[in-house]
């Protein structure tokens, strides 16, 4: 129990002025962690990512904050707060990228945390509530096929299995931790879900055009959404290109091409009819032989499919199989559906929501309530206790592309935002 004057009630603090050349400094500074021959990659477990890891480290020791690598490979740096045995207020994000990524996906909501801790301890704040600045470990999917590996261990929702997954070259996900200093073998040290967060709110990005369409600055995030991640695989038979019949052909890309134009057809219908967001996209597949001459005779490829109506994911991938099953069938073409991984919808904490409204309101920025197309570390810390999400625009919706941008100014007025709202939720919650 703290005593009664490290807890006595203050008056709500001032906005901590946000250095946002000091900001902006650092997004450029980290950034340079890349690979040469491709910008801005830096893989989770690389060796860019892992000096990168070394800088922030320092950069968060500079903000007076007390850092510790956690069981799962979170980088995590903490501010005491006034009331130290309540649950700390947290935000954060990651710091790996796909490849050719970006250079705001993920690393501002982490060096936007950094620089509100250092503005509080410039200001001398202290708040009521202890203070976590998080590098979640491997939010993107991973060569191991593994996404969100952090905040998945937070959740308590990292599996054995998921340890033993392995990459091209049969490195285990569970050696790649060791290698980087964790202790796979101690995650239950990592799951947060016990003693977890009063509240957790990320800073990132839309990736998509809505905020800057709309001329607005800021996004309150209300939901963000599942995805149901398959492979699908079609046997068909390898012939002469040039010598078989169309009407004797067992064509396994055209199998494959039924199902992608379909799903594309559902999920554009779905997103006009229903009020729920909904998207699908096959983004990787392989064909085999691969031959100019040769009539197709496998294919694998993924799909993924997105909504924030749960009933929504289950529903699609059943009409899905009912109006393609008939037309493949004719082709002779057999073809089947293992799932690979299935999150569901996350409903944001309104508290949190509201909280993000009001600091833009007072900050004169122009807000709006949205959901998440992607998926992000907050998903897996709403089973910790309260998380939400900010958003602001980035040029032309683009991400997951090295012509990923957001402005200086785009990126201070989040931050400031991010600020206004740890105290607001400071101040309102025990």
């Amino acid at each position: 129990m703290q005593n009664a004057s490290t807890c006595s009630p203050l008056l709500s603090p001032a906005l901590p002025p946000i250095d946002g050349d000091r900001l902006w400094r650092r997004l450029e500074d980290l950034a340079k962690f890349t690979r040469a021959d491709m910008p801005w990659t830096r893989r989770a477990f690389s060796a860019e990512y892992q000096a990168a890891r070394v800088w922030l480290r320092e950069a968060f020791e500079a903000a007076g904050l007390q850092v510790r690598l956690d069981a799962a490979g979170n980088l995590i740096g903490r501010r005491p707060g006034r009331c130290d045995d309540l649950k700390p207020l947290a935000t954060g994000s990651h710091t790996d990228t796909v490849n050719a990524g970006g250079r705001f996906d993920g690393i501002l909501g982490v060096l936007a945390g950094l620089e509100v801790a250092h503005a509080l301890q410039d200001a001398d704040i202290t708040l009521k509530h202890p203070f976590e600045v998080i590098d979640f470990l491997c939010e993107e999917p991973s060569d191991y096929g593994i996404s969100c590996v952090g905040s998945r261990a937070m959740a308590g929702q990292l599996s054995a299995d998921m340890l033993a997954a392995r990459d091209d070259q049969g490195d285990t996900l569970c050696q790649a931790l060791q290698r980087l200093g964790a202790r796979p073998e101690a995650l239950a040290e990592a799951d947060r879900r016990q003693d977890g967060f009063a509240a957790f709110v990320e800073l990132h990005i839309e990736q998509g055009p809505m905020l800057e369409r709309e001329g607005l600055d800021i996004g309150a995030v209300t939901d963000i959404v599942g995805i149901r991640r398959a492979q699908l695989f079609f046997e068909g038979r390898p012939d002469h290109a040039g010598t078989t019949p169309m009407n004797e052909r067992s064509d396994a890309l055209v199998a494959a091409a039924i199902v992608i134009r379909q799903a594309q057809r559902l999920a554009l219908q779905w997103s006009r009819s229903t009020p729920h967001y909904v998207v699908a996209t096959v983004g990787r597949m392989n064909v085999s032989p691969n031959a100019s001459n040769t009539v197709p005779g496998q294919v694998d490829l993924t799909l993924e499919v997105r909504s924030n109506h749960a009933p929504l994911l289950q529903e699609f991938w059943e009409i899905l199989a009912r109006r393609c099953g008939p037309a493949i069938g004719r082709l002779g073409v057999n073809w089947r559906v293992e799932p690979r991984t299935h999150v569901d919808p996350v409903a944001c904490a309104p508290l949190i929501a509201a909280a993000v409204e009001q600091s833009a309101q007072r900050l004169g920025l122009g807000c709006r309530r949205m959901p998440s197309g992607a998926g992000h570390d907050a998903m897996y810390l709403a089973h910790t206790g309260l998380s939400g999400m900010i958003f602001i625009p980035c040029l032309d919706g683009r991400s997951h592309s090295a012509v990923e941008w957001a402005s200086p100014s785009q990126v201070l007025a989040g931050t400031q935002v991010l600020a206004a709202t740890l105290l607001n939720l400071d101040e309102q919650m025990d």
